[in-house]
């Protein structure tokens, strides 16, 4: 989920939450008071105390009321006057004042002085209430005016002791004010904390991981499939992880790859300088002191001078492939016409080896690939020179066969030479790697010459690959793409 989706439901949330959390709690207060009050005042309440509360005695006023005008001797029968009390409950009581003397008063209300509390005659027009405050106690009074058959003025008064009512009021409004407050706080700590942790946790990881990565090390793991803009960074923070990782084991391979490849150079241009300084020395010692030994030394200097050469040559043809400044040339080439001219020169010199080479082509006479055609000869040398090296039959073989594979064509060069260790096949396009025992120069070779072609064929898009098996030859296999 995204951060912004994320704040705005918990802004919504804050609200809301709080609202629905305090009206469960505020329903459970009312439930609890209303118990509290009817237990104290014995009457059985609604869902709503205070509005059943504040019209209690209402309906015996009324009922006062219609009993009066339809009979006004019960203003002077005290039996209707305890008939009236009996039926208001132990907190309610009646007055029924005459003028200005106290006629008639329930029990409860003569342990306090309620008449200077009264209303006056006349105050309301017709039944009121009215709160006072008489001693500790808080009443509510009904009042309800009328004249006695004498004439003198009269009052019926309905006094409710509110004291517990207005108590639990305090109480109710204490709680609800102090539980809305505790409310929104926690509601907002918890949906703040929730929140801010599900975007500080992964920042922290990122700041771990940058720590980890300032400190060389790069092998850990961050994963966060939050989904949200934090974990797109983290994301992007992991592919920067994993590339620097790549980079610093490719740079440690490179190095590594440098210091063998001086070690290797050292190796290969130590054997020829050492022969060429021993044939020199031998010259100017005077070994060669014939014509023939003269001819013969200077003979072995130059095929060793040409050895140097040609590793030099490679070497540096190496380097540039490797440093991806070669230039290519690709065109579009026949590979058949392409493969026939190349095989009628290579047979000029493979016949004074007694080495046969032939084409075979399986599919079409006439075959387009992309390719660079100085390159394509160069892989071709290579791979046809490396298997003369290794012939070992008195009359030898070389089969170039051309095979169409979907979108590539297929060009297969084997030899019925003495084939390649099991163990070695996989290190034949290593450079400087030689098949037979370490580093032998008997057959020659800078071993340099399948790396090179490896090289060439990976720039053309295409695979290289080997199979050998011993006393019977190599198969050396490319790939270069076709022309649809």
């Amino acid at each position: 989920m995204l951060i912004k989706t994320r704040l705005r439901i918990s802004n919504i949330a804050v609200l809301v939450i709080p609202l629905i959390i305090f009206a469960a709690f505020t329903f459970c207060t009312v439930i609890i008071i209303k118990n509290n009050i009817e237990n104290a005042y014995h009457i059985k309440f609604g869902m709503n105390p205070f509005i059943d509360f504040a019209n209690n005695g209402v309906q015996v006023m009324n009922e006062i009321e219609q009993d009066i005008e339809s009979d006004p001797s019960y203003l002077n029968n005290v039996n209707y006057y305890n008939y009236i009390d009996k039926k208001l409950n132990d907190n309610t009581g009646i007055v029924i004042r005459e003028d200005n003397s106290i006629k008639y008063e329930s029990a409860f209300l003569k342990k306090i002085d309620i008449k200077q509390e009264l209303p006056s005659f006349g105050s309301f027009l017709r039944s009121f209430s009215s709160h006072a405050f008489v001693g500790n106690m808080n009443v509510l009074i009904r009042q309800y005016d009328f004249y006695f058959e004498n004439g003198n003025k009269g009052s019926i008064f309905i006094v409710t002791d509110t004291t517990y009512l207005i108590k639990m009021i305090k109480v109710f409004i204490m709680t609800e004010a102090i539980a809305f407050v505790l409310i929104l706080i926690v509601t907002n700590i918890i949906l703040t904390f929730i929140v801010s942790k599900s975007i500080i946790t992964p920042l922290e990881a990122l700041k771990n991981g940058a720590n980890e990565i300032k400190e060389g090390n790069l092998d850990f793991e961050l994963i966060n499939n939050n989904g949200d803009e934090v974990s797109e960074v983290s994301k992007a923070f992991e592919e920067m992880r994993l590339k620097l990782k790549d980079s610093m084991q490719k740079q440690i391979q490179y190095e590594t790859n440098r210091k063998e490849l001086i070690s290797n150079i050292s190796h290969d241009l130590k054997t020829p300088v050492t022969a060429i300084k021993g044939y020199v020395e031998g010259i100017k010692d005077g070994i060669a002191d014939t014509p023939e030994k003269m001819e013969k030394y200077i003979q072995t200097i130059y095929l060793k001078a040409n050895d140097m050469d040609k590793l030099i040559e490679e070497l540096f043809l190496f380097s540039k492939l490797d440093l991806n400044s070669v230039p290519f040339h690709f065109e579009k080439v026949d590979i058949v016409s392409y493969l026939k001219y190349n095989i009628e020169e290579f047979q000029f010199d493979l016949e004074k080896r007694s080495i046969e080479i032939d084409l075979k082509v399986e599919g079409r006479t006439k075959i387009y690939v992309i390719a660079d055609r100085e390159k394509i000869r160069r892989v071709l040398v290579n791979i046809v020179e490396n298997s003369i090296k290794y012939i070992d039959k008195d009359k030898g073989k070389i089969n170039i066969i051309l095979r169409e594979k979907n979108n590539f064509v297929e060009i297969e060069i084997k030899d019925n030479g003495k084939g390649i260790l099991k163990e070695s096949i996989p290190h034949i396009f290593d450079r400087f790697y030689r098949g037979d025992l370490a580093r032998n120069s008997n057959t020659g070779g800078s071993g340099l010459g399948l790396s090179i072609a490896k090289k060439i064929i990976e720039e053309h898009g295409g695979q290289i690959k080997a199979k050998s098996e011993e006393y019977k030859g190599t198969s050396i296999t490319f790939t270069l793409k076709k022309i649809l």
